[in-house]
């Protein structure tokens, strides 16, 4: 019987045969490329003889409801190399994809519906016209997408669609993602001035303003705090290093987001970091360490560089340089456990004060069918997959990168109690991982209104009146700045509805009003997030409440 995954794969991958029915239809000489099933839905990918918009989606659409009446049922032909290449000998998309197929040995499979025939290995609905309904489906955009991804490839057009079992599902979705849209970190950042993305710089090479900046310095300082309570030693490394560093860790020839950067006067050969890991296991090896030392916690907030592809490029969730809270922890085989346990502690302490209580850990493995993408043996692989799911279950995870190959490169070694040497094991760990990723995840989840701690601006002042009440919040503005708050003073000869507003749009959490009031009484009006409020509050204690808050880095 189908389950309700496949059913819903299969349907909207109908739906994508639909979608290139109904586009050969109305633009007969367009040339259909692939089009599979998404999670939200189905995209096809054509390439046109002349562009199209998003304004040709109803009409797409509308040819497609019209097909769909008559799609009974899916028939499946096997067909041989010459008879595929005759039907498709104008598509040479299609004839691409059919000597991938021959050379990978596999059958040549064509699937008709209708009057339309596609190239398909198959997954669709029984009968279209009974099991899909007409409201339950939605062509969404158009964009542009390389051929099999390669942007050296043809620029073709992608036709994204939605789909889901009913209307309801496919209308609540929508409004998920409009919700989403409004949370999208890009829009808040610039709305927010927390960080652009030049053209001239470079895709991909994200730069704080100072509002974001201020923020990824509070990331920074915070985890490098619970860090050092728990006896991690802080280094520097250089951001480039000699080629060599990276044929020892295997790294060169395994790992292709490495960048070049230069050749010396002398022919040496040097590159932009892409880990941080091979400068860690030299200051480990910098000197002698007995099996007292151990564990040794190396941690640094730092930067590496990573050759993405353009078309992966996307804000600050995904970029070509990313600052990571990286630490190695150089451990004997016999702490694995116990400091993982650590680790995991550390983890669930710095992710619940975020708000993130519902997370999965997951072991990552090696992929036993391509070797070329892993380094050391399988023994070794087998020992540290043994030992992380172990730790997990043990500490009733559901389901942190265990290295027993590369001590080995660097001949990582210790005194043990017996006066020999052995083999260093390290554990590879990043708890915020690339502070750019998780100051993205932050936006979105905050929705832009950071808590207390962590907000850009913590205080705006309004004088309701500039010539009567300035002078007085002059006076607050002083008083809140010599005690290290975030404050900025309005002075703008806005309207008082119309200062609170721009505040708001800016999320910033506490607005002091100044009026004649507080003036004459030297006390405070404060407006809070989710209708907190104070008032007739003394400087003194809106100052002992404020630092408080900071302090309990509540959200």
């Amino acid at each position: 019987m189908e389950n309700k995954n496949e059913k819903l794969h299969n349907l909207r991958h109908s739906l994508a045969h639909l979608l290139a029915a109904a586009v050969l239809k109305i633009y007969p000489d367009t040339k259909n490329t692939i089009g599979p099933s998404i999670e939200d839905g189905f995209y096809y990918d054509f390439e046109f003889s002349s562009p199209i918009s998003d304004k040709d989606l109803p009409k797409i659409e509308k040819k497609m409801k019209e097909i769909l009446k008559s799609w009974k049922e899916f028939e499946s032909k096997e067909k041989s190399e010459k008879e595929a290449k005759e039907y498709f000998k104008k598509n040479e998309y299609k004839i691409e994809l059919i000597e991938e197929i021959i050379g990978k040995g596999e059958k040549i499979t064509f699937y008709k519906c209708g009057d339309f025939t596609d190239l398909c290995r198959g997954g669709h609905l029984k009968n279209p016209s009974k099991e899909i309904k007409f409201d339950s489906f939605k062509l969404d955009r158009v964009a542009g997408a390389y051929w099999r991804g390669n942007e050296k490839n043809k620029m073709l057009t992608r036709i994204y669609g939605l789909a889901f079992e009913t209307k309801e599902k496919l209308d609540e979705y929508i409004k998920m993602r409009k919700e989403a849209e409004k949370r999208d970190h890009k829009k808040l950042g610039k709305e927010l001035s927390l960080f652009t993305i030049s053209d001239l710089v470079g895709k991909g090479l994200p730069m704080y303003l100072p509002k974001g900046n201020i923020i990824k310095t509070e990331l920074e300082n915070f985890i490098r705090k619970e860090k050092e309570k728990l006896g991690y030693f802080f280094v520097t490394i250089p951001h480039i290093a000699r080629k060599e560093l990276y044929i020892r860790s295997g790294h060169i020839g395994k790992y292709n987001a490495m960048m070049p950067i230069m050749t010396d006067e002398d022919g040496e050969e040097f590159v932009m970091k892409a880990m941080n890991c091979p400068h860690h296991f030299e200051i480990y090896n910098a000197e002698l360490h007995s099996y007292r030392d151990l564990p040794l916690r190396i941690a640094e907030n730092t930067t590496v560089y990573r050759n993405e592809k353009s078309g992966e490029l996307s804000g600050l969730l995904r970029v070509k340089n990313l600052t990571q809270d990286d630490t190695h922890h150089f451990i004997r085989t016999d702490q694995i456990e116990s400091e993982i346990e650590m680790i995991f502690s550390l983890m669930r302490k710095v992710y619940k004060l975020f708000g993130f209580d519902n997370y999965k850990v997951e072991v990552s493995t090696r992929n036993t069918k391509n070797k070329e993408k892993y380094f050391g043996n399988d023994e070794i692989w087998e020992n540290a997959e043994k030992i992380l799911i172990n730790s997990a279950k043990k500490m009733g995870l559901k389901y942190i990168q265990l290295d027993f190959n590369q001590p080995n490169n660097f001949e990582m070694d210790y005194v043990g109690e017996d006066g020999k040497k052995h083999r260093v094991v390290v554990l590879h760990v990043a708890i915020l991982g690339s502070f750019e990723r998780f100051m993205g995840i932050l936006i979105e989840h905050y929705a832009g209104a950071f808590p207390l701690w962590l907000s850009p601006v913590q205080i705006k002042i309004i004088p309701i009146s500039g010539d009567k009440h300035l002078d007085y919040a002059t006076e607050i503005f002083k008083t809140l700045k010599e005690n290290d708050v975030r404050v900025e003073l309005d002075e703008s000869n806005e309207s008082l509805s119309k200062k609170i507003r721009n505040a708001k749009v800016q999320k910033i959490p506490y607005l002091i009003i100044i009026g004649d009031r507080e003036k004459g009484s030297k006390k405070l009006t404060v407006e809070g997030r989710n209708d907190k409020k104070f008032e007739n509050i003394s400087t003194e204690e809106f100052l002992t409440k404020l630092k408080k808050e900071i302090e309990e880095k509540s959200s």
